[in-house]
């Protein structure tokens, strides 16, 4: 699931009305639709998108909101990782990224070369799907949510990412490097 499909299932207010009614303790699609204001078949087709994408579960207590998933979701919306396992397996590295990076975003840039290279590939792998075209909105977009907090501006980002290869420029398209994969696996 990519963040535009993220985005596609909230932008529903149904959708949204029935996640917060679960979250909120509803248990069951006569809850949900009461609590809702909606009609039962408008309720029950809103849940059945969310238990399709594994964002409402139901188990023998009911409906419940499956928070493990969704916060993996958001996360990739968000274009990053769990905090606590960047998922490279080396101890360098994850003590470089754990003093970066922190819940998603960037803390600042690192002033040793090294260092900041190792965290422009993170945030290239993390953020850009390999193969995939990009505008350079969506780009700046995406590069915004490492920024929030002011660490550094996702115009430097983008300079950096381009200039060591982590993201091709043409024509006003970017694209992942293919062997940003292979750097980090």
């Amino acid at each position: 699931m990519t963040a535009d499909d993220v985005v596609r299932l909230f932008a529903d207010e149904r959708r949204v009305r029935v996640f917060a009614a679960v979250a909120l303790g509803a248990t069951s699609a006569a809850e949900v639709a009461e609590r809702t204001g909606l009609a039962a078949r408008e309720a029950a087709g809103a849940l059945r998108r969310l238990e399709d994408r594994e964002i409402v579960v139901s188990d023998a207590g009911g409906l419940a909101v499956s928070y493990g998933r969704f916060r993996d979701l958001a996360r990739a919306a968000a274009g990053s990782g769990p905090p606590e396992d960047h998922g490279t397996g080396d101890e360098r590295t994850e003590t470089v990224l754990r003093t970066f990076v922190r819940r998603g975003r960037l803390v600042r840039l690192p002033a040793r070369w090294e260092r900041r290279k190792l965290v422009l590939r993170h945030l290239a792998q993390r953020t850009f799907e390999a193969g995939r075209e990009y505008s350079e909105r969506e780009v700046d977009d995406r590069l915004r949510t490492w920024c929030e907090g002011g660490a550094a501006d996702h115009v430097t980002l983008r300079r950096y990412l381009v200039d060591l290869h982590h993201l091709d420029r043409q024509d006003g398209v970017y694209r992942r490097s293919p062997e940003v994969t292979a750097l980090i696996g």
